[in-house]
């Protein structure tokens, strides 16, 4: 398309970031190039800061700067309840409700059979060891609700005997219309019904 072949790379390699095809990456190349002093350079110079200096929490699983995150080195989260997700894309989405202040553990996925992922491929093992280190009263599993999530949930709350394991309420969302819900979803919210 351009003419030349950096160009064509960088597209290439924008279109390869989820939400981005082709024609969004041609996009957002041409828009970086056009504001180059006022998006392009500092971008540039950002993801090369992230490059250096990202890394996973040693503790929870988190990416951040250091080996051990914010949330973790935060007193005030130290609070005996620990939020189990999947990956840090749920740690963030958690976050960014700004409703729960306890700390995280991040698995790294889910169990599956069929794709060889055991207990061990996963940070369960270190879940293990930090509910009997940290003075963990409460963990909360807040795995997506796929056959894999529901099975890693019943094997990590099989797990912890001496600790209360919850979970996440599922069901019909806020400002849902039941015509546009899934029946799993229309299920789920049946059988989780509250008093009014």
């Amino acid at each position: 398309m351009s003419n030349s072949k950096d160009i064509d790379a960088l597209i290439d390699m924008m279109a390869k970031l989820p939400g981005l095809g082709p024609r969004s990456a041609r996009r957002a190349v041409l828009h970086m190039i056009k504001k180059r002093s006022l998006l392009f350079i500092p971008l540039a110079e950002t993801m090369h800061t992230v490059a250096a200096t990202a890394r996973e929490c040693l503790n929870c699983g988190n990416i951040g700067t250091s080996d051990i995150c914010d949330i973790c080195n935060s007193e005030k989260r130290a609070t005996g309840e620990l939020c189990v997700v999947e990956d840090v894309a749920d740690l963030w989405a958690m976050e960014r409700s700004g409703v729960f202040k306890g700390r995280y553990h991040v698995l790294g996925g889910t169990l599956s059979a069929l794709d060889s992922i055991g207990p061990d491929e996963l940070r369960i093992p270190q879940l293990m060891n930090r509910v009997a280190a940290e003075n963990i009263t409460e963990v909360i599993l807040a795995l997506n609700a796929t056959i894999d999530g529901q099975t890693t949930a019943h094997y990590i709350a099989d797990q912890l005997p001496n600790v209360e394991v919850t979970s996440l309420a599922q069901g019909v969302p806020i400002g849902g219309e039941l015509d546009y819900l899934d029946d799993g979803t229309i299920t789920a919210a049946l059988k989780a019904r509250k008093s009014f």
